[in-house]
């Protein structure tokens, strides 16, 4: 841990729901969107629910993740980035530290949130027990390279999204999809025409499948 720096979001608080910590057997990291804080992204835990899960949002400084489009260069939204990349980082070891193994942690996020999910898992890519994208996608202007190592090893992988998404573009979730099945995930992606940038009962549903799935035998 000697290379990490305190960045904006080093620091910040970290919320909870479900079991402790240290009596839970799989864990659900949720990251907020542009805007939004931690405390709204635990409402999805009452949809995720699972009672052996700890459910784990960190905040954001000033509710952002980094400042501008997902889409744009990736200088332009550093440091912010690579602090928020550290941050899911630093939480996903201290679930670790509690002795819960990478593949009993999902980790999920909606908007800005599912984009910096996605990326994290990417860069930091092993077995993990799934990843949640509630209309998000891999980060970083078109013709970014997408050569991320390591692999996946079946990691299933949700993405959600509408065909009329104003921040994220459709291109970008079939990108994203295809990078992580290159790296060995597990995807299901659903497209739903019209629906906007919001979560429905379908991507609910979809999610369910797998976090009932990581306790499983």
């Amino acid at each position: 841990m000697n290379n990490q720096k305190a960045g904006p979001h080093q620091g910040q608080k970290l919320y909870t729901a479900g079991q402790p910590l240290e009596e839970a057997k799989a864990a659900m990291i949720l990251v907020h969107g542009r805007g939004a804080t931690a405390p709204s992204i635990l409402e999805l835990a009452r949809e995720l629910y699972q009672p052996d899960f700890v459910y784990l949002a960190p905040q954001a400084a000033h509710n952002t993740w980094y400042p501008f489009s997902f889409m744009a260069p990736m200088e332009n939204n550093q440091p912010k980035l690579a602090s928020a990349l550290q941050r899911i980082g630093e939480v996903v070891a201290r679930i670790e530290e509690a002795g819960i193994p990478a593949e009993k942690i999902i980790i999920g996020g909606f908007s800005q949130g599912a984009c910096l999910a996605s990326e994290f898992v990417a860069r930091n890519a092993r077995r993990y027990g799934g990843l949640l994208v509630f209309s998000g996608g891999l980060i970083g202007p078109p013709g970014t390279p997408r050569d991320y190592a390591g692999s996946l090893d079946g990691t299933p992988i949700f993405l959600g999204c509408s065909d009329t998404d104003f921040h994220i573009p459709e291109e970008r979730v079939h990108e994203s999809t295809a990078t992580f099945e290159r790296l060995g995930a597990n995807v299901t992606e659903k497209i739903y025409p019209n629906m906007g940038h919001t979560v429905i009962q379908d991507e609910i549903d979809q999610a369910n499948k797998i976090v009932e799935s990581v306790l499983v035998g």
